[in-house]
């Protein structure tokens, strides 16, 4: 028998708002349609449609509700960096610190269904992969920014990392919470090679389509609602 694994209306539409403002928020690079303001109007819509998506999915009551509740801080959190980074100059420390606190927030909502570094070849994965990264890059990191690029990478390597061990320990959609994990780190990864190493070509593709699909797959290990009956 077939299973039927289509997303309800709420939810398609919801995806489908998600490809349209992220497909306009891309397009405003210098590569494409060349329009900076597009980026300024769709950037955070695209985020604020995962926002809505995750809104609607989840428990509210009891240990469901706390993790819904984290992960919704964390997605709100993650649109206030969205927003300084708009000004890449001027708003990358309040977005770098604005995404630390995203990933703690996750950290909090994942550590409610298994405790922190259950999993430790998750944890040792991650730290070599982070360590590689900062290696490849430190020469290009400002003195001022340091501390703060490494108290964030801490976060983010803790945060995909702990997502893997719900994926190891069987949690329910584990696979597309440590997919979310891995896709964040991917995303960050690009961003940091491309302002620390040099210009990526198509960069904001890379970056922003690797981030919102992390942001998706977070989103959705949120448990769908039942139907009302």
């Amino acid at each position: 028998m077939s299973r039927d694994i289509s997303l309800p209306p709420r939810e398609r539409d919801l995806l489908a708002a998600l490809v349209a403002c992220a497909a306009l928020a891309i397009a405003s690079a210098p590569w494409a349609l060349g329009v900076p303001m597009l980026n300024f109007v769709f950037k955070p819509l695209a985020t604020l449609a995962i926002i809505a998506y995750a809104t609607g999915r989840g428990e509210r009551q009891g240990s469901s509700g706390t993790v819904r509740r984290w992960v919704l801080v964390g997605l709100w959190l993650s649109l206030a960096g969205d927003v300084a980074l708009l000004w890449p100059k001027e708003g990358f420390l309040p977005g770098l610190v604005s995404f630390l606190l995203a990933h703690l927030a996750y950290l909090v909502a994942f550590t409610r269904r298994q405790r922190l570094a259950a999993w430790w070849p998750a944890f040792l994965a991650y730290a070599l992969v982070a360590g590689l990264v900062l290696a490849r890059l430190w020469a290009g990191v400002p003195a001022a920014l340091q501390a703060p690029v490494v108290a964030y990478v801490l976060c983010l390597a803790s945060m995909a990392a702990q997502a893997a061990v719900l994926w190891r320990r069987a949690e329910p959609r584990g696979l597309v919470l440590a997919l979310g994990g891995a896709l964040f780190v991917a995303s960050d990864a690009l961003l940091a090679t491309n302002k620390f190493a040099g210009p990526l070509p198509l960069a904001n593709l890379w970056i922003l389509t690797t981030y919102w699909s992390a942001q998706w797959c977070i989103a959705s290990w949120l448990a769908p609602r039942a139907p009302a009956r």
